[in-house]
């Protein structure tokens, strides 16, 4: 990477900045994730190597700088570990995980200068996708004791909000349509975690249904002689009750 940002390296890498590459960084953290996912190994470990080279890329570019390098990102996460595991590193005695997460939890709190819990749910990162800022958020506050008891109440409050989306399209009203359709969003992000599911991966498996299931419809629609493009929305929908009932079977 120090010959490709050099004066006689690569015009393109030279030219980079950390705002130029981020998105970047996001789309292979997410070939990982896909790489576990399909329990690929050795597409694993070509897509490590990728967000290797984008910690190297950013890395590089702050020691041209003269901020750090790669042996102080190196260190410093090392030393993160050491004071994170005082049980492993130190004399503090654990029982289980859920122990280990308290300990993580507090001292993760106190290396950040968190007087209050509100502190803890603004450092939730801004730039998570949203259904995932939501669930860290809402653990959050659940550590601080702030959550519905049972997943009864939160399912009560999906409703709500699903009735309080229905006036707010009745009135028309954008602003608000948007206000309540966040709400709506966060409140089944609620419900899925008294159901212990990741709604991130929920909504993931949602679409991979969808697209199998319009792929059926559309074979449906062909076998059948229907333009989809024109075809009634009832037509549509009795394609897609056949779609779902085969893929049910």
């Amino acid at each position: 990477m120090r010959i490709l940002r050099s004066e006689e390296g690569c015009p393109w890498d030279r030219e980079q900045d950390h705002h130029s590459i981020r998105k970047n960084f996001i789309e292979e953290t997410y070939e990982v994730c896909e790489a576990i996912d399909t329990e690929d190994t050795a597409l694993l470990r070509e897509e490590l190597g990728d967000v290797l080279l984008q910690v190297v890329f950013h890395t590089q570019m702050e020691e041209e700088r003269g901020t750090f390098n790669f042996e102080d990102v190196c260190t410093e996460i090392c030393k993160k570990l050491v004071v994170r595991h005082p049980h492993i590193f130190a004399d503090v005695c654990v029982n289980n995980s859920s122990e280990v997460l308290r300990n993580w939890d507090a001292i993760k709190k106190r290396e950040k200068g968190q007087q209050s819990d509100t502190q803890t749910l603004q450092s939730v990162s801004k730039a998570l996708p949203g259904l995932m800022r939501s669930a860290k958020v809402q653990q959050r506050a659940a550590r601080a004791g702030f959550d519905y008891p049972d997943e009864k109440w939160a399912m009560s409050d999906l409703r709500s909000e699903v009735d309080e989306l229905d006036e707010a399209m009745k009135q028309g009203d954008g602003a608000h349509v948007d206000e309540e359709l966040g709400d709506l969003l966060f409140a089944a992000v609620n419900v899925s975690r008294f159901v212990h599911v990741d709604a991130e991966e929920a909504l993931g498996r949602a679409c991979e249904k969808f697209i199998a299931r319009f792929s059926k419809v559309e074979q449906l629609a062909a076998e059948q002689g229907v333009d989809m493009k024109n075809a009634p929305i009832e037509k549509l929908d009795e394609l897609w009750r056949q779609a779902k009932k085969v893929s049910n079977r």
